[in-house]
């Protein structure tokens, strides 16, 4: 898979939107040819956007793009590694499952515990166009399901009961008020 070039440091950066911004809950439309140098101008702003924030994953939805793209980086060894996915689609899940503590840009400072399956394979475009298929597991398989949810709409407490939900958004809420 040919990876995108490492964005600079003064590629301009995305605003992240924190839940619960009623766009974080809509479902992003496929990416289509007429795209194309809208998705290759936001990739480099998205890297950047995720880098600094910092985080390992950011979905178009998070910056207020509403198409089916998201950029991942789990920095292996230190190094950047990342991956850009359009049109992702999940294509198999394995019936194991794995609990893992995960946070995200869109909610700051929340952390939870998500079950989710432990592998799975996702077939998406790359940023040539090329149609790619990844096997994912460990962080990188919860990395890419957290940022498919984003896709359709999903954010990671939806996979938490009603009151840890409840709980970790009055607590945002709280925390964003502060802020301001």
């Amino acid at each position: 898979m040919a990876n995108p070039p490492i964005p600079s440091s003064d590629a301009p950066l995305l605003p992240i939107l924190i839940a619960p911004h009623a766009r974080l809950k809509a479902k992003a439309r496929a990416v289509a040819k007429n795209d194309d140098d809208a998705v290759r101008a936001v990739i480099p702003r998205m890297f950047a956007t995720m880098y600094t924030a910092p985080g390992i994953g950011l979905a178009a939805p998070q910056v207020d793009l509403g198409l089916r793209l998201l950029v991942i980086d789990l920095m292996p060894d230190n190094k950047p590694a990342p991956i850009v996915m359009i049109n992702p689609e999940l294509v198999a899940a394995s019936p194991e499952l794995a609990v893992r503590e995960e946070g995200c840009l869109s909610l700051p400072g929340m952390y939870a515990d998500v079950t989710r399956p432990a592998r799975v394979k996702v077939r998406f475009l790359d940023q040539t166009g090329a149609r790619q298929e990844l096997e994912a597991s460990d962080l990188l398989s919860a990395c890419v399901q957290h940022e498919i949810d984003h896709l359709d709409g999903v954010l990671f407490v939806d996979h938490l009961s009603i009151l840890k939900r409840n709980m970790i958004m009055r607590k945002l809420a709280k925390e964003q008020k502060l802020k301001k």
